[in-house]
C-alpha cells in the first residue's frame, strides 16, 4: 500500500488583492457574512452557488460551497472559520473537495485566506485579501482570477445595496 505524500507549498507562493470599496466598512464586511449576499457575489463569473452549508461566519464555524458552471461541472469548497472580527477581520481555511488529491482524502492542500476591512479617509473601505501558502505560482494564479472576479461582482452589489 503506498504511503499518502505529504504537498508541502513552495516557498512564497502567497496572494494579496487590495480594493478600494465605496461603501463604508460595516456594509461590505456584512457582504462576506450574511449568506444571502454572497450567493450574489462570491464566486467567479459564468458560476452559480446552488448549495451552501454552514450558517453565519462565526470563528470556529465551518462551511461548504458547491459552486457550478452554466454545463454542470461542480467545484466544492469548504472551511473553517479561524478568526471573525466584526468590520475588522475574517480568516478562514479554504481547501478544494476534488478528484486527483486521494493521496490526501480528495482534498486540495489547505490554504488559510485572511480579508481586513479598514475605513479610508473619504469613508470607503479597503479590502485587503490574504491567502497562502499555494503550493505553486499557477495554483496561486488560478486563485487570484477567481478572486478577482468575485471582488469585481462584489464592487457591483454592492452599487445594489447602498
Amino acid at each position: 500500500m503506498p504511503l499518502a505524500r505529504r504537498i508541502e507549498p513552495d516557498a512564497g507562493h502567497e496572494l494579496t488583492i487590495t480594493r478600494i470599496y465605496d461603501a463604508p466598512r460595516a456594509l461590505v464586511f456584512r457582504m462576506w457574512t450574511d449568506p444571502d449576499h454572497m450567493r450574489v457575489w462570491s464566486c467567479p463569473r459564468g458560476m452559480t452557488i446552488p448549495e451552501a452549508t454552514g450558517g453565519t461566519a462565526a470563528t470556529g464555524g465551518s462551511f461548504r460551497v458547491v459552486m457550478q458552471r452554466a454545463d454542470g461541472q461542480r467545484h466544492v469548497m469548504r472551511g473553517t472559520y479561524v478568526d471573525v472580527s466584526p468590520i475588522e477581520r475574517i480568516s478562514f481555511t479554504h481547501q478544494w473537495e476534488e478528484d486527483g488529491w486521494e493521496g490526501n482524502g480528495g482534498l486540495s492542500p489547505l490554504t488559510t485566506v485572511t480579508v481586513r476591512f479598514e475605513d479610508t479617509l473619504d469613508g470607503r473601505t479597503r479590502l485587503t485579501l490574504h491567502q497562502g501558502n499555494f503550493r505553486n505560482a499557477a495554483v496561486r494564479d488560478g486563485h487570484e482570477a477567481g478572486w478577482t472576479e468575485s471582488l469585481d461582482k462584489l464592487a457591483e452589489h454592492l452599487e445594489t445595496v447602498s
